[in-house]
């Protein structure tokens, strides 16, 4: 069943519904600015992805994906080595109708249904049921955005180059003036001005950003907060919870597998 009642695949055209492909994306890949002509649906398999619009930015570790409609201009990034799983829907025979970005929870069924599409030698029948089901399984879910934006003023942005490198660096605003020859009034109303954030907020989401890749990779929460500044975890976990309202492991758990009873039993064996 598709989200509105009516089977996807309701046609004599034998083209596939949904293509998926695998994307290898080393550490720093960037797939540039561009469009589609059909709907896609983005997920890091492995690693974490970053998609970019006009207007908004995700982080996306592999329990969240981005459904990216049709000739919406973005572009695609990987900070590490990410492994992207996409699936290509075409538009006029997809009844979802969202206009905008909208970033959807990744079960473990979502993701075992990505890898089952991916086989070219499955018949049409079943293509066309797990094509239905991948549809029902789209479930909207509100992420927070850990891309920041680097200032343009030459000394803010030394300071934000610095942090990038190494996000556990904890210097006061007053210190990185210092190192760079500005005031850290001057600093402060940069990053306000340039980042559209408090230098404060700025560095925590940029430590949260460098995280996200960490708890992707398996780290643990201790070795990761550590790694990115924090003297605790539960200094880390509050800080987590502040901007996306749940715990890292809760953010990183796989949803529960309630989505199984869509897939109907069949007397195959």
């Amino acid at each position: 069943m598709s989200m509105n009642g009516q089977s996807v695949l309701e046609t004599d055209d034998p083209a596939p519904d949904v293509i998926v492909c695998t994307f290898p994306m080393p550490a720093g890949t960037v797939f540039d600015w561009h469009t589609h002509e059909d709907h896609q649906l983005a997920w890091a398999a492995h690693g974490v992805l970053t998609v970019r619009s006009g207007t908004s930015a995700w982080v996306l570790p592999p329990t969240r994906a981005l459904w990216i409609p049709k000739g919406v201009r973005h572009e695609t990034l990987s900070a590490s080595a990410t492994t992207m799983r996409t699936a290509y829907v075409r538009p006029e025979r997809c009844p979802i109708a969202w206009t905008e970005c909208t970033p959807v929870v990744v079960s473990t069924l979502m993701a075992d249904l990505l890898a089952y599409l991916m086989d070219d030698q499955l018949d049409a029948v079943r293509r066309a049921h797990a094509e239905n089901v991948l549809v029902d399984l789209l479930e909207p879910v509100s992420v927070v955005s850990f891309d920041v934006r680097m200032p343009i003023e030459e000394r803010s942005r030394r300071v934000a180059e610095q942090l990038v490198e190494d996000p556990s660096d904890d210097r006061t605003m007053a210190q990185w003036g210092h190192e760079v020859g500005a005031s850290s009034r001057t600093l402060a109303r940069a990053f306000l001005a340039e980042t559209s954030m408090p230098f404060g907020r700025w560095r925590s989401l940029l430590r949260l950003r460098a995280a996200m890749t960490a708890l992707a990779g398996g780290e643990p929460v201790f070795n990761v907060a550590r790694s990115v500044g924090y003297e605790s975890v539960s200094a880390f976990v509050a800080a987590f919870r502040r901007e996306t309202g749940i715990t890292p492991a809760a953010y990183f758990r796989r949803e529960a597998d309630r989505t199984r009873s869509l897939i109907p039993e069949t007397n195959d064996r």
